[in-house]
């Protein structure tokens, strides 16, 4: 039989379905928003998620905008579904248990019945705006439950689940007490899209090992009465109009800004949201033991570090704030001069042009996390460079964009001499080698970029043999 597409734009909308939205113009500079905001303009698409606010009763009533042909359907949070669902077993359980981050898991069941609660309130909400030709595309783990509500509906449409960040190994995974309701909600989508070949590999070894997955083709597993389709698509962007954002009016203004601080002085430039997932605090002292180890940086080098807060509420993020602080001010207090500071640490939000601006004239960009599903970050700061005098990409072998993007220098971030010494390097690389490795990263983001991971995820499913057929 015919292989026949996942999703025919000319039949049905692409609807998406994702916790934050682009509904806020400035909310569009990077990662998840980003990807989708591209892909829904093009495809005139439906983009479904929280509204932003939180009320002391919120139903299920829907607040309609239309923005570039992208139409928005917001629902509110109440304040106790705010708590449980997105502070406490988004943020709380899966987040840090998603990131290996078991140490900063609450692992108790207070928080899974407003999860619930939160991913049967979207599948209503949903059920009453699709047809059975639209294709519905969830986002991220704060809706991994929605495709088996989709299925007590008797919903129609197929559907589709990319997570942004890491699957990790079933070991961890089992740590969480729902690991196995979650394991059988997610075979109710027909597609899983996962960033790393590895995430690949542990999702299909958890299906495996705990609900008798078998193994039918490079992308498909039987597991009970349902055929899956699971897919390796690392995101990509758009990198031609990145580069042209980094040439935009306000992204030079704001590098000659920051270049009359720097004094001459070659700059290295981390930008993350302030999570312990980015590594940041590993960053610092690695730019610190720059500075033991290598004395001809001082007074000629300045790092700045855009950071800003992320989930400001929650314990371990005010933590890692007042942790960047200290090690900044200690850093800042060993070297730095009347007129020389080594660390700028900058703890709030800049536009998509200024940050471009930024990676332009930045001699080294440090994407060091020791967790990420991808880091776009990586991505955009190749996409804004000049051709004729790049920076070099300093990079984490934890980050996904590392399985792409192997000409960067890659670290462990764990290790703080190495990451001093690839700054080092970094710094000192001759024009040749950076011309050299620049094209070849910039080659494979404009080959792989947004437009090819959306094929990738929609290309269609092979044919079922009637053997195989037969089973389900």
């Amino acid at each position: 039989m015919p292989e026949t597409p996942l999703f025919d734009p000319k039949k049905g909308r692409l609807i998406a379905v994702s916790n934050r939205t682009a509904v806020d113009p400035n909310a569009r500079a990077g990662g998840l928003a980003v990807a989708l905001w591209d892909t829904l303009v093009e495809t005139k698409g439906v983009w479904v998620g929280w509204s932003g606010r939180v009320k002391d009763y919120a139903g299920n009533k829907l607040q309609t905008k239309l923005d570039d042909g992208v139409e928005f359907a917001l629902c509110d949070m109440s304040k106790i579904q705010y708590e449980e669902f997105y502070l406490g077993y988004s943020n709380s359980v899966l987040w840090p248990l998603l990131h290996n981050r078991l140490d900063l898991a609450v692992l108790d069941n207070k928080f899974y019945e407003a999860y619930c609660e939160i991913n049967e309130k979207f599948a209503e909400i949903i059920s009453g705006i699709s047809g059975k030709d639209d294709f519905i595309w969830v986002h991220d783990y704060h809706f991994f439950l929605l495709a088996s509500y989709f299925r007590q509906k008797n919903l129609e449409a197929k559907t589709g689940f990319f997570l942004h960040i890491p699957f990790p190994a079933p070991e961890i995974f089992r740590a969480l007490p729902q690991h196995d309701i979650i394991g059988r909600a997610l075979c109710d989508y027909d597609v899983i899209g996962l960033q790393t070949d590895n995430d690949v590999r542990n999702f299909k070894r958890f299906l495996s090992e705990d609900h008798n997955g078998e193994v039918i083709s490079d992308e498909q597993m039987k597991v009970g009465d349902r055929i899956i389709t699971i897919r390796h698509c690392p995101i990509g962007m758009n990198a031609p109009e990145f580069s042209e954002t980094a040439n935009s009016k306000m992204a030079k203004d704001a590098a000659e800004s920051l270049n009359r601080f720097l004094g001459g002085r070659q700059l290295i430039i981390g930008v993350d949201r302030m999570d312990y997932s980015k590594g940041l605090p590993q960053r610092f002292e690695a730019v610190g033991r720059l500075f033991d180890s290598y004395p001809k940086t001082h007074g000629n080098v300045s790092f700045t570090q855009i950071a800003p807060p992320s989930r400001s509420i929650v314990d371990e993020y005010a933590h890692l704030r007042e942790t960047l602080d200290q090690l900044a001010g200690r850093i800042n207090g060993d070297y730095g001069d009347l007129d020389w500071i080594p660390i700028r640490y900058l703890a709030r939000s800049y536009s998509r042009e200024e940050i471009a601006g930024l990676y332009k004239m930045a001699d080294v960009c440090l994407v060091t996390p020791l967790q990420d599903g991808m880091n776009l970050v990586a991505k955009e700061f190749i996409a804004a460079q000049d051709p004729n005098d790049p920076g070099v990409l300093v990079l984490s072998q934890f980050a996904g964009a590392s399985e792409q993007m192997n000409d960067a220098l890659i670290v462990n971030p764990h290790d703080t001499d190495s990451v001093a010494d690839a700054i080092s390097q970094a710094l000192k690389m001759p024009i040749d080698e950076r011309k050299t490795r620049w094209a070849a990263l910039y080659k494979n983001i404009c080959e792989e970029d947004i437009v090819w991971w959306r094929k990738r995820f929609f290309a269609p499913v092979k044919t079922i043999t009637s053997e195989i057929a037969a089973t389900k």
